[in-house]
């Protein structure tokens, strides 16, 4: 049976112990790791979010009850200890933070039962994840899931300490707000007071924040709770936090200034890791061009070569015919790879046309400086030579190509590199580079919907220079865009915003809003925009993304308490889930519940 804490208070966590203490009577207090019986003598390791504490019952010192207690104990019991701090009567344990210390227990009171749990509650667990976080509430009781969320919270406190320091004000912008179109698809949320209406949650704080520029609040910052309806990935969730900043009077250079220092702090602080200043830039076109990616991986080579020209008028009709249709054709050099056997060549091409390649081309250089090619029979000695030598290609090395339209080119080759590297070992975990990416492409391309996007969004100000392009050649101009990487994974992204009106207009113009549309949609930020607007730019990380990255975590789940698998849903609460009819009728609601996907 359960007691209470009355009279009871604790002194220490388990890790606050230490030889210092030697002597003195403590009360801990956590849950039962594991249990000991040797008969005269009990042992347990208790642990709390610190970590864990050796407690030992002897019968003399705690009392026949006491010790009769002690012998019932389970894992994962809670339970409170007080006692005397000794040094370890027995060999020390390396492995523990205290581990030359253990308490005397002079009393335990037991404060819960607990049940057998599905799994053991123990470091990097084999439990398959479905069952995990099924039974979170457990789950979060691991160590090596602890230190992430406890990681998380003092990158959050650093953060905000910087921000203090910097002059930023933590200003709070609605979750509740509006639908806007462009980007990802929004969540919904019914209102009641106004039937067959809709607010949006929030997929950034982007208009609030720019609008808080008008207002002359000069620097905000906010840690943002954002949401998204798109599919996941393994750094990806339907909710998530943002590090959230923008700032007035300013350019990219300022933007970058003040982030480098603030990713120098942050990452010093945290983890003890040096950044050094300043980080390297690269623009979008040379990151493409190089990796394949704008969010390239730079902790190792393997980069791609532009080979276009020197298979121009080749035999080759793969590669002939990607240049005549404008694209292409690229390759990358594994280095040492020459020997690698055809199955596996086979599975890299499988893996190429996932990413949309219709095949990949390849030329093995053997010890003796022949060639073993899918496509040397339709190509000059003096062709392959020429080729070999334009991929730096020496004996024993392994030459992949694609020839495609450029993006499919930069997909292939882009993730080709990685998982080679992958597999062949190639990345060393213990780096941490750091990358910014600039001058994005202001618009792309949507065949889908058949006109331009916004790479980033609607409100990133074209570069001066290019602006003159925006109806002759939109796809040309470059934007003040930036996006902070590291290890290949997109930390954050930012931009200088438009703030001129008819920029501002013309931009919703060219992505096919009429003026009725646009002021229809943004016409709260393009009324604001006429009473005063300073130039102004932000930046946002990704927090959780941050997290993950410094404690090399392979998933984003890995660094939330309470995350949502791949469908969006939550094995431990059930969302989403159906609600009561009542509740859909006050909403003016109804529900199709043969597809359960259509609300009208």
């Amino acid at each position: 049976m359960a007691e209470s804490m009355k009279g009871l208070h604790r002194s220490h966590r388990c890790t606050e112990v230490s030889t210092s203490n030697i002597g003195e009577t403590i009360t801990v207090m956590g849950w039962v790791q594991k249990r000991r019986n040797l008969g005269s003598l009990i042992f347990i390791d208790l642990r709390d979010r610190s970590g864990l504490l050796q407690i030992v019952f002897d019968e003399p010192k705690v009392g026949s009850e006491g010790f009769a207690k002690a012998g019932t104990l389970r894992s994962e019991y809670v339970v409170a200890v007080t006692g005397t701090v000794e040094k370890r009567a027995a060999a020390v344990n390396e492995n523990l933070k205290t581990g030359d210390i253990e308490v005397i227990a002079t009393d335990i009171r037991i404060l819960s039962e607990s049940e057998t749990p599905p799994f053991p509650i123990e470091e990097n667990s084999l439990t398959k994840e479905d069952m995990r976080l099924r039974y979170r509430f457990l789950d979060l009781r691991r160590p090596d899931i602890q230190r992430n969320l406890m990681m998380k919270s003092k990158v959050a406190m650093l953060l905000r300490r910087f921000m203090e320091q910097e002059g930023f004000l933590e200003i709070e912008t609605p979750i509740l707000t509006k639908s806007t179109p462009e980007g990802a698809r929004d969540y919904l949320v019914p209102s009641r007071v106004h039937p067959g209406n809709f607010y949006a949650l929030p997929q950034s704080p982007q208009l609030f924040k720019q609008l808080l520029m008008v207002s002359g609040y000069d620097r905000y910052f906010q840690i943002a709770r954002c949401f998204r309806d798109e599919d996941l990935r393994a750094d990806r969730q339907p909710e998530f936090t943002q590090a959230d900043m923008e700032l007035s009077f300013v350019d990219v250079d300022d933007v970058i200034e003040v982030n480098e220092r603030l990713l120098q702090y942050v990452f010093q602080e945290a983890i003890g890791i040096e950044v050094s200043l300043p980080i390297q830039r690269m623009t979008w076109q040379e990151a493409m061009d190089r990796f394949g990616t704008d969010k390239p991986d730079t902790r190792f080579g393997m980069e791609l070569v532009n080979v276009s020209k020197t298979v121009a008028g080749c035999g080759f009709g793969v590669f002939s015919g990607a240049l005549e249709n404008g694209g292409s054709v690229r390759g990358i050099n594994v280095k040492g790879q020459g020997g690698m056997p055809r199955k596996k060549i086979d599975k890299l091409v499988e893996f190429a046309k996932g990413y949309g390649a219709k095949g990949l081309a390849y030329l093995s250089i053997n010890e003796d400086g022949s060639y073993k090619s899918s496509f040397a029979k339709f190509m000059s000695e003096e062709e392959l030579k020429t080729l070999v030598e334009k991929m730096d290609g020496q004996s024993g090395d392994l030459l992949l190509f694609a020839a495609d339209k450029n993006k499919i080119v930069w997909d292939v080759l882009g993730a080709l590199r990685l998982e080679l590297a992958h597999q062949l070992e190639l990345i060393d975990k213990n780096l941490y580079h750091f990358l910014w990416v600039t001058e994005f492409p202001l618009l792309e391309w949507s065949e889908e919907e058949n006109r331009f996007m916004a790479m980033h969004h609607p409100f990133t100000m074209p570069m001066e220079e290019d602006w003159d392009k925006i109806d002759s050649d939109p796809g040309a101009v470059r934007a003040k865009a930036y996006d902070i990487v590291l290890n290949g994974t997109e930390l954050g992204g930012g931009s200088v915003r438009i703030h001129q009106n008819q920029i501002q207009e013309k931009m919703l113009e060219v992505l096919g809003f009429t003026k009725e549309s646009a002021y229809e949609q943004f016409g709260f930020l393009l009324n604001a925009f006429k009473y005063g607007v300073p130039p102004h730019a932000g930046l946002a990380y990704g927090l959780d993304r941050m997290v993950m990255l410094m404690m090399q975590c392979e998933s984003i789940r890995d660094v939330i308490a309470f995350p949502k698998v791949k469908d969006a849903s939550c094995l431990m609460t059930d969302a989403p889930n159906v609600v009561d009819p009542k509740q859909l009728e006050e909403l003016a609601l109804s529900v199709d519940r043969q597809e359960q996907s259509s609300v009208e």
